[in-house]
């Protein structure tokens, strides 16, 4: 079966797909997305959170087939589907989420890739990504884009920084098991700082 869909604002096709084969399969296998990891296959750990149709959810746990038409936003693309620094999911002139560059490292004025990882404004990172890395909350990295993108949705709606019980809640799919959270959590609290630098009276 072919299925055809949008990932990061460009459109893309798989063919020979399998009827039994998870959208998370399709991203990693048949179209080299490999941010969005492969673990428990159940959706019990969210390191394959993604976006489908602007809304987070486990990637294992869609069929292929359910993505026919749909727009996809991985790890990969979120630095370049943002409308700012502050990692809101845009429309693009022509009504579609703005694509470029997979990864979100900054490409210099020569089109080169940087030699280190660029955390300044200008670095075409999310707030969010640039939290992590500033925070030191990512270690193995195996669960953090599913944990980056989870942060982008709870943020997209937060209205200053979100109390810890909120954030524990949003993040609760998501495993970890080398950082204790503890870092995770001073990420979310950063990213969301900001946002928003001046906490509403």
């Amino acid at each position: 079966m072919r299925v055809n869909l949008t990932v990061n604002g460009r459109p893309m096709t798989a063919d020979d797909v399998w009827e039994g084969e998870s959208l998370l399969y399709v991203l990693r296998e048949r179209l080299g997305l490999p941010g969005a990891k492969n673990a428990c296959e159940q959706g019990e750990c969210g390191s394959c959170t993604i976006y489908l149709d602007g809304a987070p959810v486990c990637a294992c746990l869609v069929a292929a087939g359910q993505a026919e038409g749909r727009e996809v936003v991985t790890v990969e693309g979120l630095a370049v589907a943002v409308g700012g620094p502050h990692g809101e999911l845009r429309d693009g002139p022509d009504g579609e989420r703005d694509g470029g560059p997979a990864g979100g490292l900054n490409r210099g004025p020569d089109s080169e890739r940087d030699s280190g990882l660029n955390r300044g404004p200008d670095s075409g990172l999310t707030e969010v990504q640039r939290a992590f890395a500033d925070a030191g909350a990512v270690q193995c990295g195996f669960c953090t884009p599913g944990l980056v993108v989870q942060a982008h949705a709870l943020l997209a709606d937060a209205d200053g920084v979100p109390p810890d019980a909120d954030i524990r809640e949003a993040l609760a799919g998501n495993l970890c098991r080398c950082t204790g959270y503890e870092k995770i959590l001073d990420a979310v609290r950063l990213a969301a700082a900001r946002r928003h630098p001046h906490p509403p009276p």
